[in-house]
Parts: C-alpha cells; sequence; structure tokens
C-alpha cells in the first residue's frame, strides 16, 4: 500500500504559480500512477491530471491544460504539480491518490479513500 500526503497549496492571486508535493511512503510508489484531483466548494471532485509509474506518459483535464505539469521524482516517492497562470476557478482542496492502472483509467478510478489535501485559494 501506499500512503500519500499532499502540501504546498496557499494563497495566490490570478496569474501567479504554486508547486504541489504528493509525498508517498511504502516501497511500492514507483509502480503506481499517480493523480491529482481537486474539490471546490459546493462541487463534486474532479480529475486534474496523471502520471504513470516512469513519468513517461502523462494526461491532463482540458480545464489545466497548457497552465499545469505533473513531474514525479520516484528517488524521492514524491509526485509534483507545477500550476502556473492560475485562475479564481483553481481555487479547490487539491488531493493526490494512487492507482496501478494506466494514466486515463486513474482519472474515473472511484477511491474508497484520500488524504487531507492541500488547499489552493487563486484571488482575482
Amino acid at each position: 500500500q501506499v500512503q500519500l500526503v499532499e502540501s504546498g497549496g496557499g494563497l495566490v492571486q490570478a496569474g501567479g504559480s504554486l508547486r504541489l508535493s504528493c509525498a508517498a511512503s511504502g516501497r511500492t510508489f514507483s509502480s503506481y500512477t499517480i493523480g491529482w484531483f481537486r474539490q471546490a466548494p459546493g462541487k463534486e471532485r474532479e480529475f486534474v491530471a496523471a502520471i504513470n509509474w516512469s513519468g513517461r506518459s502523462t494526461y491532463y483535464a482540458d480545464s489545466v491544460k497548457g497552465r499545469f505539469t505533473i513531474s514525479r521524482d520516484n528517488a524521492k516517492n514524491t509526485v509534483y504539480l507545477q500550476m502556473n497562470s492560475l485562475k479564481p476557478e483553481d481555487t479547490a482542496v487539491y488531493y493526490c491518490n494512487a492507482d496501478p492502472g494506466h494514466v486515463l483509467t486513474i482519472a474515473t478510478t472511484k477511491f474508497g479513500s484520500w488524504g487531507q489535501g492541500t488547499q489552493v485559494t487563486v484571488s482575482s
């Protein structure tokens, strides 16, 4: 099993940048696809981005494509989400989760548990 902890959120003005981290514990981290998700107040959780075990395959939601970049460092057991050109509609709690499948399938995986997430607030 992989345990994940999100960090790096904060308050930023529109147009600014943040980098989120998803730190994992567990020896099998490097074999998992990792996905970032977010949940805005009053809305359902939605998929943001995913990266496969090697880092060679990524997948993004249309709403963040071209602005967000997902990457991973398996030596540090960490996945990053670089968020640029932030918009007020990016305001949400951001979560990461792990799945052994493909980057396309993690977007619709029904996870049984989630971490605490990290709050991102973008002011206009």
